[in-house]
């Protein structure tokens, strides 16, 4: 702001740098041919006067603005904060920058936020997932610019995908478990409905016990936030209604280092008396008694590649779909193969 309260312009900046304004406006749009030295001339001055140029305004022309939607289910799941990373990471050197929305895992409410997002005409969308509202997907199919969808492989996208498939997660984990002699496995994870990826994984899981002629013995779901406490909780009731239990898979980390953390407590030798697996492949398993078996869901990876479509097009780069399936990889670590 001005002495007199007025916001600052373009003629302020032109003023305090002695070049004229459209000049300042090419320096600060990045457009046009301009001098190094007047360039930085005009950013000296528009730093020290405190001026913010309106990248709204100055958008309509071009129809977009230098921004990347990115929306999520929620910063409480330690998936995200990772992909959030890889997108960063990925953007660090383009004018791009990302825009945090969440949905709490709500249709009704990532169909606000898509809305939203999109009055900004960003650049691009990145999108947790690939189950949506008609009305979410129809926004997205007609918005006129690269959505990726992230984090999923298993089933059709809207324009570019870029994930894992949890169905191939849960199989291979389901193969691996019972490649080590355990055939009394139990399940604990969150409800279905609102993890679309943890249920493509369970029914990953279950197809491959399937073939090999078994069933799960018993599951406990949950609603809310994973934690420590919950995995305890699940593990304790599993563990009480079946004495006989030799394994149990986990839906991800927390809830795995929580069982884990409940099992060593209880004085049984794990993986002697039952073995464990989660899901993502978190650092915080190094700070556990045991490292908890567990698959890298690619989480970086995956921020990385879904940023680097959206840079690239906005780039003039070929803007036709991709699809990028990532291959996670096992963890044995200390509590499934058996000594």
């Amino acid at each position: 702001m001005t002495k007199d309260n007025r916001p600052l312009t373009l003629r302020d900046v032109s003023i305090a740098s002695g070049v004229s304004e459209m000049t300042v406006s090419r320096v600060l749009r990045d457009s046009g041919e301009v001098s190094e030295g007047t360039r930085l001339k005009v950013l000296d001055a528009a730093k020290e006067l405190g001026y913010l140029p309106n990248r709204i305004a100055g958008s309509l022309a071009s129809k977009r603005v230098d921004l990347v939607g990115v929306i999520i289910p929620s910063m409480s799941n330690m998936v995200f904060p990772e992909v959030l990373t890889g997108i960063s990471r990925a953007l660090d050197d383009t004018p791009l920058q990302p825009v945090v929305g969440f949905t709490d895992y709500k249709r009704d409410k990532e169909e606000r936020v898509v809305f939203e997002m999109l009055s900004w005409r960003p650049s691009g969308l990145i999108v947790a997932g690939l189950e949506h509202s008609e009305a979410a997907t129809a926004m997205m199919r007609n918005a006129g610019l690269p959505v990726v969808e992230v984090m999923d492989t298993d089933g059709e996208g809207v324009d570019h995908v870029v994930g894992i498939s949890h169905r191939r997660a849960g199989r291979e984990m389901a193969r691996t478990i019972l490649k080590h002699g355990y055939g009394r496995i139990a399940f604990a994870g969150t409800k279905m409905p609102l993890d679309h990826r943890a249920r493509k994984r369970f029914e990953g899981f279950t197809e491959a016990m399937a073939r090999a002629g078994l069933e799960v013995v018993d599951q406990e779901f949950y609603e809310g936030a994973s934690g420590l406490g919950k995995g305890r909780e699940l593990t304790a009731e599993l563990l009480a209604r079946n004495d006989d239990l030799d394994f149990i898979y986990y839906s991800n980390d927390m809830i795995g280092a929580g069982g884990l953390l409940h099992c060593l407590s209880a004085g049984m030798r794990v993986p002697g008396d039952i073995g464990l697996a989660g899901f993502n492949g978190f650092d915080l398993l190094e700070g556990m008694p045991k490292r908890l078996a567990t698959m890298d869901s690619c989480r970086m990876e995956i921020g990385e590649a879904a940023a680097k479509i959206i840079a690239g097009i906005a780039a003039g780069g070929d803007p036709e779909p991709r699809r990028i399936e990532m291959t996670p990889r096992i963890d044995m670590g200390g509590t499934l193969k058996r000594k």
